[in-house]
């Protein structure tokens, strides 16, 4: 096992819980310690709530929060009182400085993130904002940025596919919606620079998110980078000869193609994870013997099982027949009752628990690929009028949100709740919210009046500021739960709706971010004919450059309003500071942090990818 991993296989968290503490999905708060409420504290830190804002109620964190908050706070203050207590100078001191500025905004935020060193980050609105919306709109940007090899397109009137061993009569320079082909690029730097970045993004969010489950999903003997390295190989290994065989050749031009071979590596850790717990027997027994006093309440003390099935019986003690001494009755033993049969089919609750984590990341995995395809039929039947823009648009926010709930039904966020596991919810929601405001920025370029966006922002803003308030009523709760569709207490509830704020302005956020400084850079940058798609140069589409910026920047400013009124309200109307919800949850669970910034990156680069035109040349 890697190294800079350092935790291990089903472990649940690092600071040992407590009986007494409250539970939140998987995870338990910490008690403080005695004597912190002396301490001293930062009125820009997360304290203790109910010392700030007055019986706690400025936040859901009642319960777990505020405690563990306190907490960091005091670990924070003892580390601060190190480094202040450490005397350095000269050649030392630099390199002092460097390990410190490596350990802090490296390896305490991305690698092994560190409670303390995560609180500071988020505690602080401009780095909180930078890391979450920025950072991944400038790798995303940076990344599609990097100008390709090109190459001019053969004569019309030349021999044309017949010249190229490689050429294909469909090679979609004529495909409407993406705009026609108009340079080839150089396959191998597609591969290996492009395509390579891509897979090796999809890759890291993948850990990311088996880290929040507490997982590895490499094979301890090999090790994560060996095993990453070697699936890395593999994704730019298998396209190679389908490029240079003829009859597979068609399929390197269609975008949708990449990605299936994406959703492909992106399962595999998935796969490899299933096969060591088999061959683990994870699936039919406890990873821990059972005590005496725990195998009381089990079948396996009055019937003589042992723990794992397939093992034989260690506490049956009946000779065999033939061993009996002479004269004496051998009374054969008497048949097991049905209760065995039943436990030959019982499966371990943490087994159990793998599956339906891999039900939600199968089903977040086909969302892109979905998503994908629902971009590519509406581009391909352009142009569209006011109504087929809000239909599409619409149509996209249902079948995201409809795979957005059976997502969160099947992580839950209590424990014993199938997965239950609240990070992993709240990273799932992320997700979900950014693919669907992707794909929506992706639009904009192709509205082609004024007043198709002022239709959808209506919608969009009205939505969020009227509706939202009106959900995290109690009236609202009651009738969820009245109906059956909601389980969860009305704290719960009203936490869970203020999260999906913060998520949401995130979301949107970076999408914007991305969208407009790729857009940019893509018009007036070295890939311009690349990305036919924001080229905007032809005279007989009613499509600009200008016309989209600007009427986007407006959309975005509209956004922000939206945004801080409903923020406002929910203030206002039930004393709840989601700002404050937000970098709490990363405060109390670190590993939000990496792992909402990596699967911000490839969602941001999903909506990049499916819009370049791929034409190669050799």
């Amino acid at each position: 096992m890697s190294s800079v991993f350092q935790f291990t296989q089903g472990s649940e968290s690092r600071a040992r819980p407590t009986d007494s503490s409250p539970l939140l999905g998987r995870f338990r708060a910490v008690p403080p310690r005695p004597g912190l409420g002396q301490r001293r504290r930062s009125q820009g830190q997360l304290g203790l709530l109910a010392d700030r804002l007055g019986g706690g109620r400025g936040s859901v964190h009642v319960g777990y929060g505020a405690l563990l908050a306190a907490e960091l706070e005091a670990d924070d203050d003892d580390d601060d009182d190190d480094d202040d207590g450490r005397a350095v100078d000269g050649h030392d001191g630099a390199r002092s400085a460097w390990q410190r500025l490596w350990q802090g905004w490296v390896l305490d935020l991305w690698v092994d993130p560190r409670q303390t060193a995560v609180k500071r980050v988020v505690d602080r609105w401009w780095s909180r904002y930078g890391l979450l919306v920025f950072l991944p709109a400038i790798l995303a940007i940076a990344w599609c940025a990097i100008p390709f090899p090109q190459y001019a397109l053969p004569d019309d009137d030349g021999d044309g596919p017949d010249d190229d061993p490689n050429g294909d009569p469909d090679d979609g320079r004529n495909t409407p919606g993406h705009g026609a082909a108009r340079v080839r690029v150089n396959f191998w730097f597609f591969l290996f620079v492009y395509y390579g970045f891509y897979n090796l993004t999809a890759l890291i969010w993948i850990t990311k998110v088996f880290n929040l489950y507490r997982l590895n999903w490499w094979p301890q003997s090999l090790g994560f980078p060996l095993t990453i390295s070697l699936i890395a190989v593999l994704s730019i290994a298998v396209p190679i000869p389908l490029y240079f065989t003829p009859e597979t050749h068609f399929l390197t031009i269609h975008n949708t193609s990449w990605i299936s071979w994406t959703f492909i590596i992106m399962a595999m850790p998935v796969a490899i994870a299933f096969i060591i717990l088999m061959t683990n027997e994870r699936h039919i027994g406890l990873r821990h013997s059972l005590s005496e006093t725990q195998r009381i309440f089990t079948t396996s003390w009055w019937t003589g099982e042992p723990d794992t099935l397939p093992r034989r019986d260690r506490r049956r003690r009946n000779a065999p027949d033939d061993a009996a001494e002479p004269g004496m009755m051998h009374v054969a033993p008497p048949a097991r009752p049905q209760g065995v049969a039943m436990r030959r089919r019982w499966l371990p609750a943490s087994f159990v628990r793998f599956l339906w984590f891999c039900v939600a990341l199968f089903v977040g995995l086909m969302a892109y690929v979905i998503g994908e395809a629902y971009a590519e039929i509406y581009l391909r039947t352009l142009p569209h009028d006011n109504l087929d823009t809000v239909v599409y648009v619409y149509g996209w926010v249902v079948t995201v949100h409809l795979l957005d709930a059976l997502t969160g039904w099947v992580l839950g966020i209590r424990e014993g709740e199938r997965v239950g596991s609240y990070p992993l919810s709240w990273v799932f929601k992320l997700y979900f919210m950014l693919t669907y405001q992707t794909y929506v920025r992706a639009l904009y370029a192709r509205l082609r009046s004024p007043s198709q966006f002022i239709i959808l922002q209506v919608l969009s803003s009205t939505s969020l500021v009227v509706l939202t308030p009106i959900m995290m009523t109690r009236f609202f709760h009651k009738v969820l739960t009245l109906l059956g569709l909601n389980t969860q207490s009305y704290g719960s509830y009203q936490k869970l709706q203020t999260r999906n704020i913060f998520i949401r302005f995130i979301a949107e956020n970076a999408s914007m971010a991305a969208f407009l400084g790729s857009i940019t850079v893509l018009h007036f940058g070295a890939n311009k004919d690349v990305y036919p798609y924001f080229a905007f140069d032809d005279k007989a589409e009613p499509y600009t450059f200008s016309r989209t910026l600007n009427l986007s920047s407006v959309t975005w400013a509209c956004e922000l309003v939206a945004s801080l009124a409903v923020r406002v309200l929910i203030r206002v109307c039930f004393g709840v500071d989601v700002g404050l919800e937000g970098k709490l949850d990363m405060a109390v669970w670190p590993e939000l942090l990496p792992a909402c910034v990596t699967v911000m990156l490839h969602v941001l680069q999903n909506m990049l990818f499916s819009i370049i035109r791929l034409q190669f040349h050799q």
